[in-house]
């Protein structure tokens, strides 16, 4: 499914649910990389976390073979 339509607008929105730690992180990201708005600042982060991703693809693909729940995951 494509993120954006043909004029480059944003189609697809994701809501995600933070605890307030990852969020003051987040927002402490932002605010040092002067990031627009804390979607910007989200998306940022999104890409530059799939680029490392690809870099250590060996070990990225570990948490696919092994039983994990959201909540194994966490911002900080």
């Amino acid at each position: 499914m494509p993120a954006s339509d043909q004029s480059g607008h944003r189609t697809v929105r994701l809501q995600i649910m933070l605890d307030r730690d990852e969020l003051d992180s987040i927002d402490d990201w932002r605010y040092l990389h002067r990031m627009p708005s804390l979607a910007a600042a989200i998306r940022e982060l999104v890409r530059r976390g799939l680029l490392l991703g690809d870099e250590n693809s060996g070990t990225a693909d570990n948490a696919a073979s092994e039983r994990v729940r959201s909540t194994d995951f966490r911002a900080i």
